[in-house]
């Protein structure tokens, strides 16, 4: 009976690799909107509760009352705590830069350094 309300036509099991592929676009979408909404409402948290307890304890909080599972709990707390930084932080003012972030020296990374070592 549910294969007349439900024909394999309309409801294929197998996705093609074009759908497959928009599918995991829309999911990677989801997934982010979720973490700005926790990052939002974990700032808020911090808000509220700064003249009581700490942001990373109000953080933790945020994270254990709604019980938020590990991947996502690190993500939102990195993220949030990036944030919390940010707005912390005062900006380096350089007079020949004007203020633009494209002008602090970067250092140089050494990705294959210890792959070297090893080779010597």
């Amino acid at each position: 009976m549910l294969t007349q309300l439900f024909p394999e036509t309309l409801f294929p099991r197998r996705l093609t690799p074009e759908n497959a592929q928009r599918l995991r676009l829309a999911a990677a979408r989801a997934d982010e909107a979720i973490v700005r909404t926790h990052i939002d409402n974990a700032l808020r948290f911090v808000d509220l509760l700064a003249a009581e307890i700490g942001f990373e304890r109000a953080i933790d909080l945020y994270l254990r009352e709604l019980a938020i599972p590990e991947p996502l709990a690190s993500v939102v707390a990195t993220r949030t705590l990036v944030v919390l930084g940010d707005s912390l932080m005062l900006p380096i003012e350089d007079d020949k830069t004007n203020g633009t972030a494209e002008a602090v020296p970067l250092p140089e990374l050494r990705l294959d350094e210890a792959a070297r070592r090893r080779r010597a």
